[in-house]
């Protein structure tokens, strides 16, 4: 029998877990970390399999650190917030431009 795509991400995951893997911190992050081979590259929370964007998501209806924690079943470790919100507000304020060679007009003077 050949095992699903799910059995199989399962027990790599399983593997990589129990082999002391650890996902690469983003930018020195104690709390941040961004690995392709954990959640498909998106930022997450060390320890947990919480994307920051998930995080985020929550804010607007949670009124305390304690209210996201239990909307996680107490896997989110109010410490990292803040490092969400840094690692959050860094990224809204960076420029992103999309460029292509097949634009009609050329935009890079304003690069």
């Amino acid at each position: 029998m050949i095992p699903s795509r799910n059995d199989f991400s399962t027990l790599v995951f399983f593997l990589m877990m129990n082999a002391q893997w650890q996902p690469k911190a983003f930018k020195n992050s104690q709390w941040i970390v961004k690995d392709f081979e954990f959640l498909g590259g998106k930022l997450a929370v060390r320890g947990t399999r919480l994307s920051v964007a998930l995080i985020l998501s929550v804010l607007p209806q949670a009124r305390s650190v304690n209210e996201i924690n239990e909307t996680f079943g107490d896997t989110f470790p109010p410490e990292a917030l803040p490092q969400v919100l840094k690692v959050a507000s860094e990224l809204a304020d960076q420029v992103n431009i999309a460029y292509s060679d097949h634009i009609s007009c050329d935009f890079r003077w304003w690069l």
